[in-house]
This record gives C-alpha cells, structure tokens and sequence, in this order.
C-alpha cells in the first residue's frame, strides 16, 4: 500500500495525482546542503481542511465553515463533510495515555507472530523485533536452505560474518517496518482475508474502542465487530497512495482508522481520481470513520511532518519518555502509526 503503484497513464492526468504531488515531500535542490541537510521544498497548505481549528470555532463560537456539519455533539463533536456521505471526522478522539499505549502495542505486541508483517516474505516470522532493536541485536540468517533466521546479540556477529551469513540489525528492521496485521490476517498477495491463516483476536481493548468510535457510523440496532486491523507504520518520506478498502464484504461498517504521531495530510477523494480530493490534517489521537458511500472513495497519505515545528507532538514525545523511556520515543518522533479495524464478514 506504500508508494502507490501508478496505474500506467494516471501520471498527472487525475485531480488525486495532482494533489499527491502537491502535497508530497520534496527537497530543495541545492548543493550546499548535504543530504541530511536538504531542506523541504515551500508547499502551500491553505487549502486544507484542519478540524483542531474548526472544532475550537465550533465549541467557541457555534460557527462551521460552508461544507462542513456535526454529526454528534457529546464529549467532542463529530465531523462531517456535505458531499462525502459516510465520512466522519472526530478530532483529539485518544487521550494521550491512550496514544501512548496503542503506540507501544502497536510495536511491541501487534508486530509478533502470529500476525504477520511485511517482513515476513524475507525473513519469516519474526519474535521480538522491538525488543531485539532496543538492545541492538542483530538478526542474522542461520540456516540457507530453510531460511532460519535467528536474533543475537551484537558481539556474536562477528563469527556469522566470518562465515558468510547474512545478517541485518534488528534496528533497521524496525525502521523497516511497514504493516502488520491483527485478528483475521491479510492477503497482501491475493488481496483478501485467508481464514486458514493461523491468527490472535484483536486484544479486547482495541475492539471495545473500535466499537465505541464506530457507533455513529453503524446502521440502525447493529453493533460493529472488529475482526480484522491492518496497521500502517511511516517513516521519513513515507507516503500510502491513493486506494480503496474493498476487501470487506459490507461497506456499510465503517473502517475505523485510528492515527497516532506525527502529523499527517489526508486526501479523501470520490468515487473516482478525477474528483478533486478533499486535503486535510491528520493529528495524533484523531479518528476517522469511512461507512458507506465514503468507502468507495479514494484516499491517501501524500505527506507526513516529521520536523520538530510540524510534526506537533512534543506533548507525546514527552509522555512517550516519562512512560517508557527515550527509545519509543526517539521512534515516534519522526514517524506515524495508523490502526485501521474493520469488520470483515
């Protein structure tokens, strides 16, 4: 799902291309800077939708911009835009002790076997990534012929190194991470559910607060059942191109989708790249709900803000380091995770 494939001829010719590229992270080109230096090219952010200002307009003045309606005023308000029907928007929606847990969960817990991750296609399942990465451990391939892989620490390196192994520091890895998948896992390769796939429920917490957020969207006396979460992990640069959820059987149970670190853009399109997508921020704690019509629009993530003046998360980062020491956060500091549950059957 990173770095969209680009449909032959769809180059510049959709209104969605053309805002993935205004939207994505380029650099000067300048060759005084290093490249370590390079600065981030200007982009102009006017247009975006940002629901932290319209949600204090909102609870202070009464007052919404044209396009935009509550859905549900209780603790915080509920989103929503006119002409995206199913699309519900509910700013800060995580505290930040909640942020903090579903971090650490999310690379401590949700990464470990049996759910799979896109490591799995090199180096098979792989145990303890986050802990092996916090000691500097370093994976290395022990057996060529069934590909076992195995963690050790840094020093035992040198006699695999003599002896030609392969071998990749758990701390890249890590970096390397790009999704894993919870409950019933997915398919990458034949984009769908496979059931035989052996696999742990969605730990009760995570679904009681799926569950909670999704009401809103959730058809009349019906209650959502998480079955299945696919978790999304960027880095520096990282992009998720424009896409549709279309795995799930009824696309009128919402995708709850849940984003914690840095700050992101958000492109909500239309049904299809030629309607001009709706550019919005992305904060750590926000929820978005797609339901119905809004999960057969096409959205992405063009560009995340991992420099300390955008990224906004100084208070996680804060929290992050008194909670579970520098480690989580040094890693969260330049990127974003995002937890999206669905109800699969």
């Amino acid at each position: 799902m990173y770095e969209s494939a680009n449909v032959a001829g769809d180059a510049d010719r959709t209104a969605f291309r053309r805002a993935e590229k205004k939207y994505k992270l380029y650099y000067e080109q300048d060759s005084k800077f290093t490249r370590k230096k390079k600065l981030p090219k200007p982009i102009d952010l006017s247009e975006l939708l940002d629901f932290n200002l319209i949600s204090q307009d909102y609870n202070n003045n009464g007052v919404l911009p044209d396009g935009i309606r509550v859905a549900e005023v209780d603790s915080s308000p509920v989103f929503c835009i006119e002409n995206r029907p199913g699309f519900y928007f509910i700013p800060g929606a995580l505290s930040l002790e909640e942020q903090c847990k579903w971090i650490k969960e999310s690379l401590t817990n949700f990464p470990q076997p049996p759910n799979r991750t896109n490591h799995n296609a090199i180096y098979g399942p792989i145990a303890d990534l986050f802990d092996s990465a916090k000691d500097n451990k370093v994976l290395v391939q022990e057996d060529l012929t069934n590909n076992k892989w195995k963690f050790y620490e840094e020093v035992d390196t040198v006699k695999a190194k003599q002896s030609s192994c392969k071998s990749v520091s758990a701390s890249v890895l890590l970096r390397k991470l790009r999704w894993s998948t919870l409950g019933l896992q997915f398919d990458w390769s034949k984009r769908n559910y496979d059931v035989s796939l052996p696999h742990n429920n969605i730990p009760d917490a995570l679904c009681q607060l799926a569950k909670t957020h999704a009401a809103i969207a959730m058809p009349d006396g019906e209650e959502f059942r998480p079955e299945g979460a696919i978790v999304n992990y960027f880095g520096i640069g990282d992009t998720l191109g424009g896409h549709l959820d279309d795995m799930e059987a009824d696309w009128s149970k919402p995708i709850v989708s849940m984003s914690l670190g840095c700050k992101a853009i958000f492109l909500l399109g239309g049904k299809s790249k030629d309607d001009p997508p709706h550019a919005m921020y992305l904060r750590s704690g926000d929820v978005v709900l797609m339901a119905g019509e809004a999960r057969e629009c096409f959205h992405g993530v063009p560009r995340i803000f991992t420099d300390a003046e955008n990224a906004e998360i100084c208070a996680l980062e804060s929290e992050l380091s008194h909670e579970s020491g520098n480690f989580l956060a040094e890693y969260i500091k330049t990127s974003r995770i995002n937890i999206n549950i669905r109800q699969v059957f």
